[in-house]
């Protein structure tokens, strides 16, 4: 039988718009689009490599709540609210994918706020970091 889980974190907009921060389908992970708003301070960093960092510390925590991390992402969307801000960025996500090598979907939109410089979204398998990968290079 499919077992769903959902994950909530007291953010006031989940409860406004009915959302959650993860859904997990059995294995499968859902993470929403997530901002660098810390939690505790409910500050968001004006430094751009700040808010990256706080993004993916936001991602880490969700992940962690059902025994999983960034080591079992199997996909990405990361939206960059300003474009000259997309080497910064996606070199920080560099750092915190090599290795684990998701698919990545990268685009410049508007986002909710103007005080958000960059969220991104995940979707994770657990236990993927544990299984055999193979890796294939195509010649371009």
């Amino acid at each position: 039988m499919t077992k769903i889980t959902k994950v909530k974190t007291g953010a006031k907009l989940e409860e406004l718009s009915s959302y959650s921060r993860i859904v997990m389908v059995d294995n499968w992970i859902f993470v929403s689009n997530t901002a660098g708003r810390n939690p505790e301070t409910k500050e968001i960093p004006e430094d751009l490599a700040e808010q990256t960092e706080q993004v993916f510390a936001n991602i880490t925590r969700a992940l962690n709540a059902v025994d999983s991390g960034l080591e079992d992402v199997v996909s990405t969307r990361v939206f960059i609210q300003n474009p000259a801000d997309t080497p910064a960025v996606m070199g920080i996500f560099g750092e915190k994918f090599r290795g684990i090598d998701p698919t990545t979907t990268v685009t410049n939109p508007p986002l909710g706020s103007a005080h958000y410089k960059v969220e991104i979204e995940v979707t994770a398998y657990k236990g993927a970091a544990d299984t055999v990968q193979d890796r294939i290079t195509l010649s371009l």
